[in-house]
């Protein structure tokens, strides 16, 4: 079975999703954490694995690594972009019986990962993915509450989750 990763140009997408531009005037840790969240819910019902990576620049860093929400997110390390750290990341997970795609729609990023053996998903293409993935999970949830008035149902404790907080959300 082919694993798949999704890297996310982190600050890249948060500059060109509408929503998360207007988060990030008010809060750039907003954004991101945003960003995460719905990055976590694309990863939980597509099953690609995600690693986001942040530039260090916008935040002090030494080169971080954390997971939130089971999603890999990676801040580099002083004097290194984005750009290298997802070069070398598509490098590292390339092989057989992996396809990698790298979200950003830097123009020139596109064509050195392209040339890396990953595949490009521009900022809007992941943005419709994901709003496709929101739309899946609001018809779970739907279903589920329709189906909870008859009867209770087992769901495992990722999709729980991710049901509780969309309905906290008010979706």
């Amino acid at each position: 079975m082919m694993k798949e990763y999704v890297i996310v140009d982190g600050y890249n997408i948060i500059g060109d999703w509408p929503e998360l531009v207007k988060l990030k005037k008010q809060s750039l840790i907003d954004a991101r954490d945003a960003l995460i969240e719905k990055m976590a819910e694309y990863q939980a019902i597509t099953g690609r694995n995600v690693i986001i990576v942040f530039d260090a620049h916008l935040v002090k860093g030494i080169g971080a690594k954390d997971h939130l929400y089971r999603v890999e997110v990676i801040y580099t390390r002083q004097k290194e972009t984005a750009d290298e750290r997802i070069e070398r990341l598509a490098k590292q997970l390339k092989n057989v019986n992996t396809q990698i795609y790298v979200a950003t729609s830097d123009h020139v990023e596109q064509r050195v990962i392209f040339a890396n053996g990953a595949l490009r998903t521009s900022a809007r293409e992941l943005r419709l993915q994901v709003e496709d993935v929101e739309r899946t999970i609001g018809q779970a949830v739907k279903d589920v509450e329709s189906t909870s008035k008859k009867g209770n149902i087992a769901l495992s404790d990722e999709v729980a989750e991710f049901f509780d907080k969309w309905r906290r959300k008010g979706h």
